[in-house]
């Protein structure tokens, strides 16, 4: 009772109204609504490890789109929404009527009847899955505006092509878990680098989801990665004005060593360099498999130039008292594990393990805490019960 009275105390000083909002992007949001974020999702964890319930509907649907494979965000939104008391629908798009043409509009209103939230995951084309979670919203706000939606559902972002908010907040959990507050962060040197994958189109929004977080907060935030594996520069620009802002620092640099060097933090992690998701996009949408093909050749060809971009012990040993906290969204493409060569050796991964399976733990949490405080109209009262 203690500890859970010490998060609804933190939850007091803080300053915010997430009341009907959806959850977009982390940059939409207020730091303090970021920071509410965190210490809900602390406060529900505990709870939960405590066996205390904190089932706040009675009824409704949380329903569910996913348009990539997802194993943690998917069990992660199925656990928050069950937690809360939800019910859980799946839209399967090859079941529904979207197959025979229905349109976007109109297939938002026929699922939120009586729907709370709406969980969106749509990654794979560059320019279109944050623009197809924003075309869920206004469908749902003219429903609601029109009378056909007693209520509105809002709409949390799963993962899409700009960004992965739900995995950012997680990681920026585990962060504060790990040194003790988020201030504790403040002037911690964290690198974003890329690193090599025997895969070429693993989407941008992790990295950028990264540099996108964790410059609100007072770190110095290393992106790194090869010459022509760049980022969006749009978002790239919203970490430069982050890191302005909040007293902390953001550079780029070519050499994951060089970002590793003194780093309190790592994520290597693999992604597809912009360029290339902007032409794969059209041939997706086309079902050009021939084209896909021949991108794929060339783009496995180039990365294959950069095998050396692994994080192995010799990198580790860079890092401030070589004992930098390793951290991946998972899964991680793990040198003679599970791919030849990979993002992470074998040994380094092992250390880190459980370490990365706690980083993933505080998901369900989060996105339990981004549902209630966009649900819940007088979330400090409601606590307050249920805490009692």
């Amino acid at each position: 009772m203690k500890a859970l009275k010490k998060q609804l105390d933190e939850l007091k000083k803080l300053k915010f109204n997430s009341y009907g909002k959806d959850f977009l992007l982390t940059w939409d949001r207020s730091e303090q609504e970021l920071r509410a974020v965190v210490s809900l999702a602390e406060l529900f964890s505990e709870m939960h490890k405590a066996g205390k319930s904190f089932k706040t509907f009675d009824t409704g649907l949380a329903i569910s789109i996913f348009r990539d494979n997802s194993t943690r965000t998917r069990f992660s939104f199925a656990s928050a929404a069950n937690a809360l008391g939800l019910g859980l629908a799946d839209l399967d798009e090859g079941k529904s009527q979207i197959a025979h043409g229905e349109t976007v509009r109109e297939t938002a209103n026929m699922i939120s009847f009586m729907a709370e939230v709406i969980g969106i995951r749509d990654d794979m084309y560059l320019g279109e899955g944050n623009k197809y979670m924003r075309e869920v919203s206004a469908a749902v706000q003219e429903g609601f505006e029109k009378g056909v939606l007693h209520q509105r559902p809002n709409v949390i972002n799963l993962q899409c092509d700009i960004d992965h908010p739900t995995q950012a907040m997680a990681d920026l959990a585990h962060l504060k878990n790990h040194f003790g507050s988020l201030e504790q962060l403040r002037g911690k040197k964290i690198a974003m680098s890329w690193a090599y994958s025997p895969s070429y189109g693993k989407p941008l929004s992790v990295p950028q989801g990264i540099i996108g977080l964790m410059t609100r907060f007072g770190m110095n935030v290393t992106l790194a990665h090869p010459e022509g594996y760049g980022l969006i520069p749009d978002v790239v620009e919203v970490a430069k004005k982050n890191a302005a802002a909040s007293g902390g620092k953001f550079e780029t640099v070519t050499s994951m060593e060089d970002s590793f060097r003194d780093a309190d933090i790592v994520y290597p992690k693999s992604w597809a360099p912009y360029g290339v998701m902007q032409r794969r996009t059209p041939l997706l949408q086309q079902g050009d498999h021939v084209g896909l093909k021949a991108l794929e050749k060339e783009c496995l060809a180039n990365n294959a130039r950069f095998k050396n971009w692994e994080c192995d012990e010799k990198k580790m040993k860079l890092t401030r008292g070589g004992e930098a906290l390793y951290m991946h969204c998972l899964p991680a493409d793990i040198s003679g594990v599970s791919c030849a060569q990979g993002e992470v050796s074998a040994g380094v991964f092992e250390k880190y393990r459980i370490a990365t399976y706690r980083e993933a733990s505080f998901k369900p949490f989060v996105i339990a805490a981004m549902i209630y405080l966009a649900r819940v109209k007088s979330p400090l009262i409601t606590l307050g019960k249920l805490i009692k």
